[in-house]
């Protein structure tokens, strides 16, 4: 999908900005490349920037108000820029001329995967391209953003379905987790019915990837049937964090007795807040059974997706910035 809208700031006769990925789904630490075509308009402006910024929309609590994001209230949803690359700048751009600027930037190890085997999750991402002329800037074309799963986030995916835990939903949460490496303002949140092994001990359980050039941090939390905290006062889940290798000869060989181990530690431990476990055996992932176990569940949201993604971004660009 490519947006092309004229630089409303500019006025009537101003030039036009169009930026197209290339296809397929980036991936976190990897690579999102494609071209950003310029074209002229009635007169000659002097560009003094181009550049592209990766914007989400994130779910906020409590109405707080980070940058770049627009959220209102006691909650509600905000856009949250969490990555930005200038591409070129200064250069004169004469009237009707027609330009071309490629980029290939690098994602955050920690952007959140908009899809799964190519079924939409519900996460909404983009790219923005911002054109700066004359004092004036515009960030008038806004292109929605897809993300795959790391190998080693898709292969914890795999094996907790293969255990048969269902999909339930996907979101974006302003905020960072205590305790991690987390560097971007939000995490995101995938929350997972569980088999009814456990459903009498947790009624769902949110799953976190944090990633780094070296490994993937997982966190899970169980939510408790009784909301009871380990004192008997409620108000605090369990939480377990775990770190694995991306890949290769480090990582470990059954996916599934891995993470089997960790949903058992979680569950039967649920008072060792932030324990953590390091694993280092050989990687070998296994057949993907996530999408059989938790294929329903991801069908119905990804038509819904589609709908959220075009509101968001015809909002977004409706409603202008700060």
């Amino acid at each position: 999908m490519v947006f092309k809208r004229l630089l409303g700031s500019l006025g009537v006769g101003g030039p036009t900005v169009d930026t197209v990925l290339d296809p397929g789904a980036a991936r976190p630490g990897g690579t999102l490349s494609g071209r950003v075509h310029l074209v002229g308009g009635t007169a000659g402006h002097d560009v003094e920037h181009v550049a592209l910024e990766l914007v989400a929309r994130v779910e906020t609590e409590h109405g707080g108000r980070g940058e770049g994001e627009h959220a209102d209230g006691e909650g509600g949803e905000g856009v949250v820029v969490f990555d930005r690359h200038t591409l070129g700048g200064p250069f004169r751009l004469a009237a009707g001329e027609e330009t071309s600027i490629p980029f290939a930037v690098t994602l955050p190890w920690e952007t959140p995967a908009t899809e799964l085997y190519g079924q939409p999750l519900g996460i909404v991402l983009g790219v923005r391209t911002e054109l700066a002329v004359a004092g004036a800037r515009d960030r008038g074309d806004l292109d929605p953003l897809a993300v795959a799963p790391l190998p080693a986030q898709e292969a914890v995916l795999e094996a907790l379905g293969g255990l048969g835990f269902g999909f339930r939903s996907a979101d974006l949460e302003y905020g960072r987790i205590g305790g991690t490496g987390q560097r971007l303002p939000f995490h995101q949140e995938i929350e997972l019915t569980p088999p009814p092994r456990y459903a009498h001990q947790v009624s769902e359980i949110e799953l976190t990837f944090l990633a780094v050039p070296g490994a993937l941090e997982v966190v899970l939390e169980a939510d408790k049937r009784d909301g009871a905290s380990p004192d008997g006062h409620g108000g605090h889940d369990a939480v377990s964090r775990f770190t694995v290798p991306h890949e290769g000869p480090a990582g470990p060989r059954d996916w599934a007795a891995l993470v089997d181990g960790w949903i058992q530690e979680l569950v039967e431990h649920r008072a060792s807040y932030g324990s953590h476990a390091v694993y280092g055996h050989e990687a070998g992932v296994g057949t993907a059974v996530m999408a059989g176990a938790a294929g329903v569940a991801v069908g119905m949201v990804a038509a819904e997706a589609v709908d959220e993604v075009g509101d968001f971004f015809e909002g977004d660009s409706e409603d202008g910035e700060d």
